[in-house]
């Protein structure tokens, strides 16, 4: 299977392992009523839902028809993958609803259900109409094929790229500090907090987060492209850093993010990444997977701060339930996914030299 082969069905386990994970969290509580599981479908459509409700659970499942229905594409007409995958989404929302039954703080809906599949059914139809541009010699492969290297490993990499990218929607999390397995695991904070310690631990975080994240978009980019797809990350995660913010919190605290300890510290990875970049590659990998390690390792013993806990606080989750859980997820596990990835990924390649 050919790299673009692969980017169109890693983007479809992708989003249907993000689509499974927000529907069943937090994964608690787990509990057996005793009502029949399929009763939800005949029941009447939920008394309370908003407009805002419905648009979201359509979104959410538009990429999945649209990544899905061009894998499929690859082996079938558009017309019988358009109907493979409306099978297929429709699968996944039924068995996803029938389990929210078994859990407390989930509802089985069948207007949820009908909302999923429409999103499915959306995406695929979109596929149909004008997904040629991610088949072979399409326009987006044919981008792909400039910005990226031909190693193996690459399409999976950039996936774990685009999943960075989401960690930067979590407005509790330390800036580019990946891998805190505190809140999944309700553990204590392994230091009080002091204002000078914070500053300086954040400052390390965002140095050592970033620095990974940089030398790891490095790895994956073409010989000529090596600075512009890390310079894409950096100005992306910021923008995404700030909307989130000022969305979530009001659009006085989008700039919260730019504090002494993260500007110092993001310099410090930018300028460490410019030498780093030049390096061959198996060096390249080895500073990639210690700034990785090092920004984990940190992370998991900074203070807690007092401003990122009173952040949830102004922003209550429990208004996205499935936004909250998907960016904590992603932001905990990243490191854990993109440490083995550097550690397989092939040192052979048809195109670049070093």
């Amino acid at each position: 299977m050919t790299g673009s082969r692969r980017l169109s069905l890693y983007l479809a386990l992708a989003w249907a392992a993000l689509a499974i994970y927000a529907s069943l969290y937090p994964f608690a509580g787990w509990r057996d009523s005793g009502a029949n599981p399929l009763v939800f479908l005949i029941a009447a459509w939920p008394r309370y839902y908003t407009g805002f409700d419905i648009a979201t659970n359509i979104a959410a499942y538009i990429p999945l028809g649209f990544f899905l229905c061009i894998t499929g594409r690859r082996w079938v007409t558009w017309a019988l993958s358009l109907a493979i995958t409306v099978l297929m989404g429709l699968s996944l929302s039924l068995t996803l609803e029938i389990a929210q039954n078994f859990l407390p703080s989930r509802v089985a809906s069948n207007l949820d259900l009908a909302c999923n599949t429409g999103g499915v059914l959306l995406g695929a139809l979109a596929a149909a109409r004008w997904g040629g541009f991610m088949l072979e010699h399409g326009r987006l492969t044919r981008l792909r094929d400039r910005l990226l290297s031909e190693r193996r490993g690459v399409d999976s990499g950039l996936i774990l790229l685009g999943l960075w990218l989401i960690t930067q929607l979590d407005p509790a999390m330390i800036s580019f500090g990946t891998g805190d397995l505190r809140r999944l695991l309700d553990l204590p904070p392994a230091q009080p907090f002091s204002a000078e310690r914070f500053r300086d631990v954040e400052a390390i975080v965002a140095a050592t987060g970033l620095l990974a994240a940089l030398m790891f978009a490095s790895l994956l980019a073409a010989s000529r492209q090596r600075r512009l797809l890390p310079l894409i990350l950096v100005v992306s995660a910021l923008v995404l850093k700030t909307l989130a913010l000022a969305l979530l919190m009001g659009p006085s605290h989008g700039l919260a993010w730019a504090t002494p300890g993260t500007l110092s510290g993001a310099a410090m990875a930018i300028v460490i990444w410019m030498a780093g970049a030049r390096l061959v590659l198996p060096l390249q990998r080895a500073l990639a997977a210690f700034s990785l390690l090092l920004a984990t390792a940190i992370v998991n013993l900074a203070p807690s701060n007092p401003y990122l806990e009173n952040t949830l606080q102004v922003w209550n989750p429990g208004q996205f339930l499935n936004f909250h859980g998907l960016t904590e997820f992603a932001a905990s596990v990243w490191p854990f996914f993109a440490l083995p990835w550097l550690m397989l990924l092939s040192t052979k390649d048809t195109h670049d030299y070093y």
